[in-house]
């Protein structure tokens, strides 16, 4: 968790609002909407994009081709984001995002981002030894799987389009929805289907 900010610190960004404000540049009304919007936001809506991909041939190329406009046409608002990439795993490759710099992340469409994902030990081993990393989670992949490692950055957000689990056949886009974690969407985890509904 950060520190709580400075009363010179906010007495700074008072100003700087104040000013923004007076110039017509922007309004508190409209600041106050973008952070509710940031605050809105969560895996969950990832997660529905990931279902509806695995679910839709059309909605898979839309959201591999422009994640920003699939995530519009969910209602998510894009506006003042940067572009949104999603990377498709599949047999043989799998993805990991990382912020290198410092905890880019794709907040639109997966809220926050956990603090193990800004961390320094994260963001080093997850480029040095990223199937270490992974084994930590308890993420183990099929022998030759290789892993892919891509840098979120201020200028582009990435999340991950996992593959969709053997023993989900038939099930609706909720219950896909429902085992898609945020760490399915960044990389760190795999889906997976309960083992008592992939016995039925």
């Amino acid at each position: 968790m950060s520190a709580p900010a400075r009363p010179d610190s906010i007495a700074r960004l008072e100003r700087l609002v104040a000013a923004l404000a007076a110039k017509g540049i922007v309004t508190e009304a409209e600041l106050a909407e973008m952070q509710a919007r940031t605050d809105r936001a969560s895996p969950e809506i990832g997660a529905r994009m990931v279902a509806r991909a695995w679910l839709d041939p059309d909605w898979r190329r839309l959201l591999l081709t422009d994640g920003a406009a699939a995530a519009e046409r969910m209602g998510v608002s894009m506006a003042g984001a940067p572009p949104l990439g999603v990377l498709e795993d599949r047999p043989g490759l799998h993805h990991l995002v990382v912020c290198t710099l410092c905890s880019c992340y794709p907040r639109a469409v997966l809220g926050y981002p956990p603090g193990w994902y800004k961390s320094f030990e994260y963001r080093s081993r997850a480029v040095r030894e990223p199937r270490a990393v992974l084994a930590e989670w308890g993420t183990v992949l099929p022998e030759g799987t290789k892993i892919r490692v891509v840098d979120s950055t201020a200028d582009y957000r990435w999340m991950v389009l996992p593959m969709r689990p053997a023993g989900t056949e038939g099930w609706s886009e909720d219950q896909l929805a429902a085992i898609v974690t945020r760490d399915a969407l960044v990389g760190v985890a795999l889906p997976m289907a309960p083992l008592a509904a992939a016995a039925e």
